[in-house]
């Protein structure tokens, strides 16, 4: 049985692989630069993104699977990052109420010089939201070190009255393609 790498500290990448029956045998984050290219696109920014951690880690462990993710999320050609501060996230939220935006999850598996990639874009809608249900969500610090400011899986699950595409690639991993991307590179789970 092969094993492999998770180039993520992400606890959401960890859980949704083990839904799924794949348990790492090493953590090992990349530490890249996140700062996107000017006028870069979203899907774009997160395939190169995922490519790029997959490839630090893969450097640090040559021959050895390794699983990287990266989710974005896209008002219109614009990226939202990952909120740090209340500010951040109290902008993102308030960008999002009322819209529709897009989530956009890629993968990359790596292994040797075999680079195998995956993109799953969702969408999903916010309903519009009050300054005080904003408030409150930040008062959650849920928000903390998420793309576009919120958790699907948590408290923001009651602003989102619509989303099509994959759960899992909003939460952080797509499922499907993680469980497809794996296989073909020999790891089981």
């Amino acid at each position: 049985m092969a094993g492999f790498i998770l180039a993520s500290q992400s606890p959401r990448r960890l859980d949704l692989l083990a839904q799924i029956g794949f348990v790492p045998e090493t953590i090992a984050p990349a530490d890249i630069d996140e700062t996107p290219f000017p006028q870069e696109l979203p899907r774009p920014y997160a395939i190169r993104m995922a490519r790029e951690k997959a490839q630090v880690v893969s450097n640090a462990h040559p021959g050895q699977i390794v699983l990287a993710g990266d989710t974005v999320v896209a008002a219109g050609r614009r990226i939202l990052g990952k909120a740090e501060t209340q500010s951040d996230a109290r902008s993102m939220l308030t960008l999002l109420s009322g819209r529709r935006h897009r989530v956009i999850s890629a993968l990359a598996v790596l292994q040797g010089g075999t680079l195998r990639q995956r993109c799953v874009v969702s969408a999903v809608k916010f309903k519009r939201l009050s300054d005080e249900e904003i408030e409150r969500y930040i008062a959650s610090d849920e928000w903390q070190g998420k793309a576009g400011g919120y958790a699907i899986q948590g408290l923001a699950a009651s602003f989102i009255p619509w989303m099509q595409g994959s759960y899992s690639a909003i939460v952080g991993l797509p499922l499907a393609e993680a469980n497809a991307l794996l296989r073909a590179a020999g790891a089981h789970p």
